[in-house]
């Protein structure tokens, strides 16, 4: 009939960056869904070329993107698929990023300095992207970064899962490697009612990378100290920490972060250090020719598809944390 809309069905899509298939390809399948079969293709000067081989009109799309290094060719990626869906007419479009790039650069520590957090979120929302869904952010400033709903998803509970279910937690200590984690160890504490502790630590502001441990602040003698982070990345921080942790008289040190960046001399480090074991997610694809003698892995894919499900469905993300607050 003329001038009578019909009503059209939500029509769900799944797209998949060549950073971290093996993430988004464990989503589809625990939402049982297939990936959209798309072109991706980098040429000799290095840009990127997308085209998706299938109409993606009206579609409510979700772009699950990895960004381990180069970063900036993944980011890259992820804009151009973004802005291919929004130039073909997806109707709303999801930018999953479960590590969210340049989260450490936030705010300006020195004068002259980028805010480059910012910038990404606003790249994102140029190339046509209407909500970001992320993993364990650096700082929950960033939610507020983007000019459209971010939802902020934790991986504590597939961690501190893992955790409780292998190790006594009566005879643990949470610890925060820096004062910046305070509030992540704290939640840790909550949740394994466990005793806190904290390493003291001075970064040099003009050296990239370098920090300086100072002391212990807590009891961790004769202890299993689980040393919990958002990211490992050169583990300079950690390996620090955990030494000091030894010294200190801690029985085991247990590491417990989201994010295995894992750069440079980070395998190295982390292999030197008697851990019992170093726990992440896959929100990152583990570094080819990285080894960690003593790493677990475990996916975050289920919590990712319970909170597309979520969206796509207008439900509620913030049912995934169980009534508790996110913390970053």
């Amino acid at each position: 009939m003329s001038g009578v809309k019909r009503p059209t069905d939500k029509h769900l899509m799944l797209f998949t960056g060549r950073a971290n298939p093996e993430l988004a390809q464990s989503v589809a399948e625990i939402m049982g869904v297939e990936l959209t079969p798309s072109r991706l293709i980098t040429y000799a000067n290095s840009e990127v070329y997308v085209r998706y081989e299938e109409s993606v009109r009206g579609s409510d799309a979700f772009v699950i993107q990895s960004h381990p290094a180069p970063v900036n060719e993944w980011l890259m990626e992820q804009l151009i698929m973004v802005d291919a869906l929004k130039r073909a007419s997806a109707k709303r479009i999801t930018v999953v990023a479960p590590c969210y790039p340049y989260a450490r650069q936030d705010k300006k520590h020195l004068g002259r300095e980028p805010i480059s957090a910012r910038l990404i979120a606003d790249l994102y929302w140029a190339a046509g992207a209407d909500r970001i869904m992320s993993v364990d952010l650096h700082t929950a400033q960033i939610q507020g970064f983007f000019n459209g709903p971010l939802d902020h998803l934790t991986a504590l509970p597939v961690l501190a899962d893992y955790v409780e279910r292998k190790y006594d937690s009566s005879k643990m200590t949470i610890v925060s490697p820096d004062a910046g984690r305070v509030r992540l160890a704290d939640t840790w504490s909550d949740r394994l009612r466990a005793p806190l502790a904290i390493i003291h630590k001075r970064h040099d502001p003009t050296v990239a990378n370098l920090v300086k441990v100072h002391e212990v602040v807590g009891d961790v003698a004769g202890r299993t100290c689980l040393l919990v982070d958002d990211m490992v990345d050169t583990a300079g921080t950690i390996c620090q920490a955990a030494g000091a942790l030894f010294e200190h008289g801690a029985d085991k040190v247990i590491v417990a972060a989201t994010h295995a960046i894992l750069s440079g001399p980070a395998a190295e480090r982390l292999n030197s250090q008697p851990f019992e074991e170093i726990i992440f997610t896959n929100t990152l694809p583990i570094p080819p020719g990285v080894h960690v003698e003593k790493a677990t892995v475990l996916s975050v894919a289920p919590l990712l598809a319970q909170a597309i499900h979520e969206v796509f469905e207008d439900g509620s993300v913030a049912s995934l944390f169980n009534g508790g607050t996110q913390y970053c």
